[in-house]
């Protein structure tokens, strides 16, 4: 028997009660923060910490509920706080319910979903009152508190470690990348318009009544948009955005790769390889160097056209290479991409861990009524 079954066996025995949030709490309105001056005291808002002020509108403990935008954030805190009028702050009856235990518990109970209106997602005070929830004693409360703090700062200095390796394996790729599709000195060179075919002439926006349930990727510049009834191209594809204003934080054009039926619209480049010379994945890592600052025209419109995309050096080097360096980079991107593997895997499985064992602490047997 568990420490937690000897404490409900000892304070309660026939069951747990379960009341209302507002027979153990209230929830409070915030108000805004402009005429604030700078200071150190936390500033929340739906998405978190907004800012910092030189006031406080309440001291914690409190658990803060969102009111508008992103419903399932909340946020436990400590010490003195400010909110907005998109977040809500409780007041807990302490002598009931342990704060820590009512974070959690709200964490269980999806709140992101529970919108009450139409455009922005909001939820109400009137709805927020009415969810019932489990008040075991408060030895229980504090004694589920303490393995799911333990359990959260072990999962916590787990996925800090686990995303310093993934941080790390990323400076590796962008290494390996740099040091092996960069050519030597000494090594020949082509254009891009000589390397591959560009079908530019093919890509074309799709009506809206096309962009309905459709099973077909709709490309963008950006990547996928949507998912269409038809498709233009059917093989496999580099496409390179042609907005220049969207670049990756490099100067690189922003690049997707397209496998299989789809349809490009008119604001992304498709390109195949001209010839067996060239692997055209070889061609999608190697552009993903380039800066292409300097192959953008336009004032207010910036884009890279196709006479400009073509004049782009591409580096002619053995076809052996390009397939091996292919190889092993193809590997470095689903160990860092792919949340089926490697370490972004691990992370999700600690993560899904850690709610498993939170749901299974908090599921409770409920005390019957009294007739």
């Amino acid at each position: 028997m568990s420490r937690i079954d000897e404490l409900i066996a000892e304070y309660a025995p026939d069951g747990i009660q379960y009341k209302s949030l507002d027979e153990v709490l209230k929830i409070k309105n915030g108000k805004d923060h402009k005429h604030l001056g700078d200071g150190d005291i936390p500033v929340y808002g739906s998405g978190g910490i907004m800012r910092y002020a030189d006031e406080s509108s309440a001291e914690g403990p409190s658990v803060l509920i969102p009111r508008k935008g992103s419903l399932g954030n909340l946020f436990y805190v400590e010490g003195p706080f400010w909110v907005v009028d998109t977040i809500f702050r409780t007041e807990i009856d302490d002598s009931q319910l342990d704060p820590k235990f009512l974070f959690h518990v709200l964490l269980t109970m999806s709140l992101g979903e529970m919108n009450q209106a139409g455009g922005v997602p909001s939820q109400t005070q009137s709805v927020l009152n009415k969810l019932r929830i489990p008040v075991p004693p408060l030895e229980v409360q504090r004694e589920i508190v303490r393995i799911l703090d333990t359990f959260s700062k072990m999962e916590a200095e787990l996925e800090a470690e686990l995303e310093a390796e993934l941080e790390a394996r990323k400076q590796q790729y962008e290494h390996f990348l740099r040091a092996t599709v960069l050519p030597v000195e000494e090594t020949e060179w082509t254009t891009l318009g000589e390397a591959t075919l560009n079908y530019d002439r093919m890509r074309k926006p799709v009506t809206r009544s096309d962009r309905q349930n459709g099973k077909f990727p709709y490309y963008g510049a950006n990547g996928i948009q949507d998912y269409v009834h038809d498709f233009i191209f059917d093989g496999t594809f580099l496409l390179v955005g042609e907005d220049g204003s969207v670049k990756n934080i490099d100067g690189s054009p922003v690049l997707n790769w397209a496998s299989g039926k789809i349809w490009v619209n008119n604001h992304a480049h498709v390109l195949t390889a001209a010839d067996e010379q060239f692997n055209l994945r070889y061609l999608y890592y190697y552009l993903g160097t380039v800066d292409v600052t300097k192959y953008v025209t336009g004032g207010t419109q910036p884009k890279i056209n196709q006479k400009n995309l073509n004049t782009i050096p591409v580096p002619v080097v053995p076809r052996h290479y390009q397939d091996k360096v292919v190889e092993v980079l193809d590997q470095f991107d689903a160990l860092i991409n792919d949340l089926s593997v490697g370490l972004p895997a691990e992370l999700t499985a600690r993560r899904q861990q850690y709610e498993y064992y939170r749901d299974k602490l908090l599921t409770f047997k409920q005390l019957e009524p009294t007739s």
